[in-house]
């Protein structure tokens, strides 16, 4: 993995950054109470944000709930990864560890290619397409 090492860390740190602005918006839920349309609540009752006209189903779907869902989810596909990034390289064995590694591989790098803004960010981990 020792090639792949420095992507697994990038992607852990962004899943780490998204966990805590998820935590600091409410962590485990928002609602929207029916007598106020537009407002969206934390755990605590307090107003998380309005929001008036277009935009708001879209930001109810962003909720920090969802948000710790999908890292934990990314973080499982990431550990799965771990076992086999060794064998992911540019030339690949034909067996099945080394499939399943490509494979990963490049959900991986399709995970870290979403900070792709970031300062930290390769372009050396841009998804390979190999046939």
């Amino acid at each position: 993995m020792a090639g792949n090492a420095d992507m697994v860390a990038f992607v852990k740190a962004r899943l780490a950054d998204e966990e805590q602005v998820a935590l600091a918006a409410g962590g485990d839920r928002w609602r929207c109470p029916a007598d106020v349309p537009g407002e969206v609540h934390d755990r605590t009752g307090g107003v998380a944000f309005t929001v008036r006209g277009r935009g708001f189903d879209h930001l109810l779907v962003q909720n920090p709930a969802r948000t710790l869902e999908r890292i934990e989810t990314n973080r499982v596909m990431l550990g799965e990864y771990v076992e086999v990034a060794g064998l992911d390289t540019d030339r690949p064995a034909e067996d099945f560890r080394s499939g399943r590694a490509v494979g990963l591989g490049f959900a991986v790098r399709q995970l870290a290619a979403e900070y792709a803004s970031h300062p930290d960010y390769q372009a050396r981990w841009l998804p390979r397409f190999i046939q």
